[in-house]
């Protein structure tokens, strides 16, 4: 297959994970300030779809593709049997570029390669992948059926990451009208909760117990740490196919425009939603598109750190 097909975009001079990161927080307080909210809900979204990217390629993705769902790029589309239709828009990443340096001192008369040329991140490049909207071709193979509506096993998943975390459920009608809460070590929720209702009150607790019981209870506000917990609610339900409704702009404003604090927060939920996703998906999502998209070169450059 020809990989001409597609018109790739000016490649703009490389930056750095940290100024791509920066550029998109800039861009997502400009939108909350205007008062709309889609890019937040893009941005989530995409923490989701994408959970196991670094998290400056996520705000990339979902910055120029709200609507992506798998990308890859050209070789990858191609190993797959499909090509990227004419006239199609790349989406630029950065991939990281790994070089080997020699270590000094002590480590330079090694004869040891492994110490001498230790693997080293040198840099990023700027690459593009599209997404699979923008492709043609063969079918590709077929997700693991995922709930729309409804919990499913995700709630007993759910239910035994909260036991590997030492962390004891309990189901307490005293604690209404609260829906859920959180002790440290401990988490109540009221009984009678409809399913997808339940599920969303137990991440919701789960993340306070996960984040908010030690330094970062301290170094945040209550409301900047409810609106984590709800932003990581809305990720993980949303993901596994729950309506999760749509992400608010109004707690986001709490932030009045502090960049830096809605970066670390943004990130803080976006590690937090990949753990608890990762945790109670199944072996058999490994064998999803997505990761056989990842296994095909370039698109492993997603996992690093950004």
């Amino acid at each position: 297959m020809s990989n001409t097909t597609a018109i790739m975009p000016t490649t703009p001079k490389p930056q750095t994970s940290k100024e791509v990161i920066a550029e998109n927080i800039k861009l997502l307080i400009e939108q909350l300030k205007a008062g709309h909210s889609e890019g937040l809900t893009a941005y989530l979204t995409a923490m989701g779809r994408f959970h196991s990217y670094s998290f400056g390629n996520i705000l990339e993705i979902a910055r120029q593709k709200p609507d992506a769902t798998r990308v890859a790029g050209l070789h990858a589309w191609n190993q797959l049997g499909r090509k990227v239709m004419k006239g199609q828009k790349g989406i630029r990443i950065l991939a990281p570029m790994i070089g080997s340096r020699k270590k000094k001192d002590t480590d330079a008369t090694s004869k040891d390669p492994a110490v001498v040329n230790k693997p080293t991140l040198v840099g990023f490049r700027a690459v593009y992948v599209f997404d699979v909207s923008q492709t043609e071709g063969a079918e590709l193979p077929a997700f693991t059926e995922r709930t729309t509506g409804e919990v499913g096993e995700f709630r007993e998943r759910l239910i035994a990451f909260t036991a590997t975390h030492g962390i004891e459920l309990e189901f307490k009608d005293s604690i209404a009208p609260a829906l859920g809460m959180s002790y440290g070590g401990r988490i109540a929720i009221l009984p009678g909760q409809a399913p997808a209702e339940e599920f969303s009150t137990l991440v919701h607790e789960l993340a306070h117990e996960m984040l908010h019981k030690a330094e970062r209870r301290t170094a945040t506000t209550k409301t900047v740490r409810e609106t984590e917990a709800e932003a990581i609610a809305f990720v993980v339900s949303q993901t596994i196919g729950l309506d999760a409704g749509r992400a608010s702009a109004d707690y986001i404003h709490l932030y009045h425009g502090n960049a830096a604090l809605l970066t670390e927060s943004l990130e803080v939920i976006q590690r937090t939603s990949a753990l608890i996703l990762s945790a109670i998906e199944t072996a058999q999502v490994a064998v999803e598109v997505t990761s056989t998209i990842e296994r095909t070169g370039i698109d492993a450059a997603f996992a690093e750190v950004a």
